[in-house]
């Protein structure tokens, strides 16, 4: 195994079990639940506004599909998803599995990110050794978003927030909750803010209000070193901005 290998943030995996399974999620979430014969896939549930409400991982399991969600968003996940049983035969349940995640070539039983290849292998059951990995240096290097930092809950637009560019969102499989928004937003119209990487010098906390020229600019959020992620309205983030008491540059 790895030695770098960590949760980057608590994890809880709840089980979809049932017949219906697969023909259930796929009616929800953004990503193809087909995908998960192949390994590891990347999805969102939305609002009918096609607004984020959880990101998560789906994972091919005997008898089930696992999804591996931020902890604390699982019950609300799970309340959600059981809204739009109805007749389905499914059962969605949480579970004990351990989710690890590592850097360098997966392990046994582990599978690729599927998100960018630097953000290396998740594995799912017992606890694995979990060394320290600066993640949020990862995140922040390649523009990963992360649920309740970047993400937040009926308010974010995944388009915004680069799930294309992660594998996130499957664009030809047909209706899914919010899919009517997120496929207008991709296909007739230009986005005008979004999730992006910026150089920032001094301080500001996460959180803190962007602004160019007096105007408001973005949303400065996780940092790392001297390059940090935001949220920026493009049209304004074209030259040094600020944020507390930093200098904000988009690069």
């Amino acid at each position: 195994m790895s030695d770098d290998a960590h949760t980057p943030d608590v994890r809880a995996v709840l089980r979809v079990t049932g017949p219906d399974r697969a023909a259930f999620l796929q009616g929800l979430v953004t990503n193809d639940v087909d995908r998960v014969d192949a390994g590891l896939v990347y999805t969102a549930l939305l609002s009918p506004q096609g607004k984020y409400l959880a990101d998560f991982f789906m994972v091919r399991a005997d008898d089930a599909i696992l999804l591996d969600v931020a902890a604390e968003m699982a019950p609300a996940l799970a309340q959600r998803l059981s809204m739009y049983k109805l007749r389905a035969a499914v059962a969605i349940e949480a579970s004990d599995i351990t989710v690890t995640c590592g850097l360098g070539p997966p392990p046994p039983g582990g599978l690729p990110d599927p998100r960018h290849e630097a953000l290396g292998w998740r594995a799912y059951g017992a606890a694995m050794n979990a060394p320290a990995v600066d993640w949020d240096a990862l995140r922040v290097e390649h523009m990963i978003p992360e649920a309740g930092r970047e993400l937040h809950t009926g308010d974010s637009f995944i388009l915004e927030y680069g799930f294309e560019r992660l594998n996130g969102v499957d664009f030809k499989k047909g209706c899914y909750v919010g899919q009517e928004v997120t496929a207008r937003m991709k296909h007739k119209t230009e986005l005008k803010k979004g999730l992006a990487r910026v150089a920032i010098t001094g301080a500001a906390e996460p959180g803190a209000e962007i602004t160019a020229d007096g105007k408001p600019a973005g949303t400065l959020y996780t940092r790392a070193g001297d390059a940090a992620l935001a949220y920026l309205r493009f049209d304004r983030a074209t030259g040094p901005m600020q944020a507390g008491g930093a200098t904000i540059t988009r690069i």
